[in-house]
């Protein structure tokens, strides 16, 4: 088992790694739309595609990329708020169609509007 860590992500903020390594598989935690300024973007478009970098970036750093990506569960801040996450998740993993789950949590921390959690393979 290896813990994943990069500074192209934001840093875990808890008793929890950004990204386990095991078995050939990735685990990446929840992903928040954290820039590396701490700031949160405006709008879930921005939020998507932010929330999603760093779940690249994580990815990058254990060896591995989006289209290696098993398994997603996305969490939304309000169903209402799927059409446009569901665009901005397809752009970005344009034709790799991952299993995935979505899932409403009203009170994401910091007021984000979504969280992106992966499985991968190593």
């Amino acid at each position: 088992m290896n813990f994943i860590a990069t500074a192209d992500a934001p840093p875990a903020a808890g008793h929890y790694s950004q990204a386990v390594s095991a078995n050939g598989f990735l685990f990446v935690a929840g992903q928040l739309p954290i820039k590396r300024d701490g700031s949160i973007p405006d709008g879930v478009d921005e939020q998507t595609r932010q929330a999603l970098s760093n779940v690249n970036a994580i990815l990058v750093a254990a060896g591995s990329s989006l289209d290696r990506v098993l398994s997603s569960t996305v969490y939304v801040s309000n169903i209402e708020l799927w059409p446009e996450v569901n665009r901005v998740y397809s752009e970005v993993f344009c034709n790799h169609r991952p299993a995935r789950t979505v899932a409403v949590s009203p009170q994401l921390h910091f007021g984000a509007l979504i969280e992106v959690q992966v499985i991968a393979l190593a």
